[in-house]
């Protein structure tokens, strides 16, 4: 049972993502999925725009998972916006009302609130930004080069 629960949270956390991408897409932000910030955390989607702004989302699959998870107040210092992601019948009421909420299914997304304005600071907004650049440079010639280890 417990196996299955956790296989239906992975399922249900892509489909969030998948998502979330599509919605931080249409919003004029390139993407990276588990991208891991300066501090060594890794968060589950960032989301770069054309003016340098830094997007963070938490997808939460369900309670327990958000319930055990107290890692996300690290990532407010590496964005510019920071939201939870989850379904439409996930409790909302569970969630800090401060922050940006996407609302999201496998195909599409709202965002349900706006995220307050976050800052970086120079250095650290620089250091993240050609860490973003690197890691998708990275990922793309791993899928035209399985084998390099760049």
């Amino acid at each position: 049972m417990i196996l299955h629960e956790q296989k239906g949270n992975i399922l249900l956390s892509k489909q969030i993502t998948r998502g979330v991408c599509r919605l931080l897409a249409d919003m004029g932000f390139r993407v990276i999925r588990e991208f891991r910030l300066g501090s060594g955390r890794r968060v589950d989607v960032a989301g770069l725009n054309a003016s340098g702004k830094f997007a963070v989302v938490e997808v939460k699959s369900s309670v327990a998972d958000f319930r055990s998870d107290n890692k996300w107040q690290d990532y407010l210092a590496y964005c510019d916006l920071f939201y939870f992601a989850v379904t439409a019948d996930f409790p909302k009421d569970i969630l800090p009302a401060e922050f940006g909420l996407i609302i999201t299914d496998n195909f599409n997304a709202i965002i349900h609130q706006d995220s307050p304005a976050l800052s970086m600071n120079a250095q650290r907004r620089r250091a993240q930004t050609l860490r973003f650049a690197r890691t998708a440079a990275n990922r793309l010639e791993r899928l035209h080069d399985p084998s390099h280890s760049g």
